[in-house]
């Protein structure tokens, strides 16, 4: 059956394949690639590059999942959509806000987080009035993009992540050549017990997530049907031979040195020269100011589409008359995110909110579920994958078992979301009841 969205209609679909895939690479790719490889090897030793497919292949169930529900229905707010057209408007909104809370809290840590490393090079830019500028002007300067439409915002994306992307595709392309020359000599690093093995793919699970912000705005991609799916194929694709070569050359040129680095990357082109290692701590800032990029492009698109539901205010869900970008949503979360990187106290937020992706990842599955055997499309001819079924429910499996293994202080977070996410909507729809409008 055809499922119109009607709060897309005020929307211009101006975000193409590449630039719907660029902005999932940047949402996966974030600034964590910088440090990942050291937690990986501690995890699973020399063993961490199996660790990143047994990843993919866990997080392929989702992506097959997320392809499919994306090209039946593209709409604003991504999965939240797929999940109210699902399963009905309380457990969608309980998605939105696993998503748009985990994106808001991880956008405020990576601003901060930009700040400190431009203060290791500019320290007069470290702490008080020039931290706090460095935090404003990077946000603010994101979302006036983002406020002059789309399309400015998608290539403004685009071309952040191929800038972000160099250093990392240098260092695995400059690195293999190096070791495979023979101009540095390769070291070895130890195999660790099966055991760590486990730990290294749950890592590495969450290295994988991020796409679900990007996907917020599919009411604004062309050719949602194909482009949608065409886009998160080859951007998770894209994403597994990165994290594998990147592994594989960090542990060939350091070795056992490795597991005890807290910039290995870093670390590890240091050994191929001073310029090397200049030129990732450069890619470091840049992954982190892409990374806000796309998520500006994405999130505020969650509220966007909660406001023109009815269960949020509707002045959130306003498009602005000649840009037709979601200017409020825009501005809301951009000072929100802002708010937290200025406050200093987000950072054990960050850590809790992971286990959102968990949850969300489940609704999303199951959304897709839904939508196949209802056969559900909103325009063209969506894909539709036979091994679907077993797709989600592997990927429902596997996020259940992620949850299990999380400390007992994340999954208190994700229980908090989802209960204040109800307790708030229940609140919206008591108000609406009274003012005879109803939630969609």
């Amino acid at each position: 059956m055809t499922a119109p969205i009607e709060r897309d209609a005020v929307l211009r679909r101006h975000i193409g394949a590449f630039a719907l895939s660029a902005a999932v690479v940047n949402g996966v790719v974030g600034a964590g690639i910088f440090a990942l490889p050291a937690a990986m090897a501690a995890a699973a030793g020399a063993l961490a590059p199996l660790a990143y497919l047994a990843c993919a292949m866990a997080m392929s169930f989702v992506v097959v999942c997320f392809a499919e529900a994306g090209s039946r229905l593209p709409t604003s707010g991504g999965v939240y959509g797929t999940v109210t057209f699902a399963f009905g408007p309380l457990t969608g909104f309980v998605c939105g806000m696993l998503t748009w809370t985990a994106s808001v809290l991880a956008c405020g840590g990576i601003a901060g987080a930009l700040a400190d490393t431009i203060g290791t090079v500019l320290p007069g830019l470290s702490a008080g009035f020039g931290r706090a500028a460095v935090i404003i002007v990077s946000i603010g300067a994101i979302a006036i993009v983002n406020l002059r439409g789309v399309r400015k915002a998608a290539w403004m994306v685009s071309a952040a992540t191929l800038i972000k992307l160099v250093p990392l595709v240098l260092f695995v392309t400059v690195g293999g050549v190096v070791l495979m020359a023979g101009v540095v000599p390769t070291l070895r690093l130890d195999t660790v017990p099966a055991s760590g093995l486990g730990k290294a793919v749950i890592l590495g699970v969450f290295a994988f997530s991020g796409m679900e912000t990007p996907l917020a705005a599919s009411g604004e991609v062309a050719d949602g049907h194909r482009n949608v799916p065409r886009a998160l194929f080859g951007a998770m694709g894209f994403v597994l031979v990165l994290y594998v070569g990147i592994q594989l050359v960090a542990q060939f040129l350091l070795g056992a040195d490795l597991t005890s680095q807290t910039a290995p990357l870093a670390a590890a082109a240091a050994r191929i020269g001073p310029v090397a290692r200049l030129v990732l701590v450069i890619g470091a800032g840049l992954s982190m100011f892409a990374w806000i990029g796309s998520d500006i492009l994405g999130a505020p698109r969650i509220l966007f589409a909660f406001a023109r539901d009815g269960l949020l205010p509707r002045a959130l869900g306003r498009a602005h008359p000649r840009t037709h970008a979601p200017d409020i949503a825009i501005v809301v979360h951009s000072a929100i995110a802002a708010g937290l990187a200025l406050s200093g106290s987000f950072t054990g937020l960050v850590v809790a909110s992971t286990l959102n992706t968990a949850g969300l990842y489940f609704l999303g599955c199951g959304a897709a579920w839904v939508l196949h055997r209802r056969g559900t499309q909103m325009m063209g001819v969506p894909v539709n994958f036979a091994v679907l079924p077993a797709a989600a429910l592997c990927g429902m499996v596997a996020m259940v078992l992620l949850v299990c293994l999380a400390p007992a202080d994340e999954i208190l977070g994700l229980v908090s979301v989802v209960l204040v996410s109800m307790a708030l909507y229940l609140v919206m729809r008591r108000l609406a009841d009274r003012s005879g409008t109803e939630p969609s």
